[in-house]
């Protein structure tokens, strides 16, 4: 990524001076270090028990379509997305998430998506996997196709889920609204090639439970990746640091907030079937902050020794300004409006500040968090 490279240049560095209290700052480190491995198992924990919990949604709106059933599903979809979002800043360092090897992390959270790639839309009604029956439904072969020629053709994960659920947001007020009835099956449902819809949901879900496991297996205790993590040292701090730095700057801010405003196109917003797009913002934001406190407030609380903690031993000043940048910046994310579409169209000013405000905030972080990693003499991790 760009941003790394630029680290990388900037990261040519001296070692520290021997100093006074450098054991104490390296006990520091080692909590804090310690401590993050707890967050990010107690995070990729929920984000596996609300995963379950909406496969076991989706299967009962296979088997029993109804709109209360399609609300279900929905309501456990956006539950499943708050944890989920809060683990992205675990990102970026070659991880369990996003190793090159098999990471699962395009295979969770792939986007942007062409639509009919999976299912029909407005203008290709017969088109996508499902409605395609030389195509065999399974987890192995939704797996290959997933972004197979091309980014976009994304076949599995939380946004394929997304789009079977609520279908191509047409309108400019809400989200989509696909009709329960796209899963019945005895004829009288809505288009065609129910039942392989339905199937092809089934596997969407239990392959997401599958990917979220292995996340939550890697980090677990005696989980290979978390126990060489812990002894890391100065590397697991660079990996920290990264993580933070990456999805402040080049994926929040970059990715995802002006890309898509500068195009002012709802096919640039993140989550476009259910304008849930307002809530990744914050939720991305909120976990730099779980990191930086060393807390993480879900059904296992974690306190603990945070990225502050060590950059306080280095520069007190700069770790107060860096709390109070993010601050600001979750209070910018939770100042959008929804639908977030909206806030991006050109013909709205004040929603386009706002989408500015959050961006330069982002910014600032993203600037402040690449002086303490200067700070602390540290050097990005190039993958190999």
């Amino acid at each position: 990524m760009k941003r790394i490279f630029q680290l990388l240049v900037l990261s040519v560095l001296t070692a520290p001076m021997a100093c006074s209290g450098c054991n104490e700052k390296a006990n520091t480190k080692t909590e804090a270090i310690a401590n993050y491995a707890d967050i990010v198992l107690a995070t990729y924990e929920d984000t596996l028990t609300t995963g379950k919990a909406l496969d076991v949604a989706l299967k009962t709106l296979v088997a029993t379509p109804s709109q209360a059933n399609l609300d279900a599903a929905k309501k456990a979809w956006l539950a499943a997305r708050e944890p989920y979002l809060q683990t992205e800043v675990f990102r970026f360092y070659e991880g369990p998430i996003d190793n090159a090897k098999n990471g699962p992390e395009g295979l969770l959270n792939a986007w942007p998506m062409d639509e009919n790639y999976i299912d029909y839309t407005v203008d290709k009604p017969g088109a996508g996997l499902i409605n395609d029956k030389a195509f065999a439904i399974s987890a192995a072969n939704i797996e290959a196709a997933n972004e197979a020629g091309g980014e976009k053709n994304v076949a599995t994960g939380y946004h394929a889920i997304e789009f079977l659920l609520w279908g191509q947001d047409t309108s400019d007020t809400g989200p989509g609204a696909r009709p329960y009835t796209d899963y019945v099956t005895d004829g009288t449902g809505t288009a065609a090639n129910q039942d392989r819809r339905g199937q092809f949901l089934s596997v969407c879900g239990d392959l997401l439970v599958t990917h979220l496991t292995m996340l939550r297996d890697a980090w677990a205790d005696g989980g290979n990746y978390g126990s060489a993590f812990v002894k890391g040292g100065d590397a697991s701090i660079e990996k920290i640091l990264t993580g933070m730095i990456v999805l402040a700057g080049f994926e929040t801010g970059g990715e995802r907030l002006q890309a898509a405003l500068d195009a002012g196109d709802r096919e640039e917003e993140h989550s476009c079937f259910s304008d849930n797009t307002h809530r990744d913002m914050i939720q991305d934001v909120q976990g730099i902050q779980n990191v930086y406190a060393g807390t993480y407030a879900g059904t296992r609380k974690v306190i603990g020794k945070g990225i502050k903690h060590v950059i306080e031993g280095i520069n007190p000043t700069l770790a107060a300004r860096l709390g109070t940048e993010i601050e600001n910046a979750l209070n910018k994310a939770n100042a959008l409006k929804i639908p977030f579409e909206a806030e991006i169209v050109s013909d709205n000013p004040e929603g386009n500040a706002r989408v500015a405000a959050l961006i330069a905030s982002l910014r600032t972080v993203e600037g402040s968090l690449e002086e303490a990693f200067m700070a602390l003499g540290l050097t990005v991790p190039v993958p190999e």
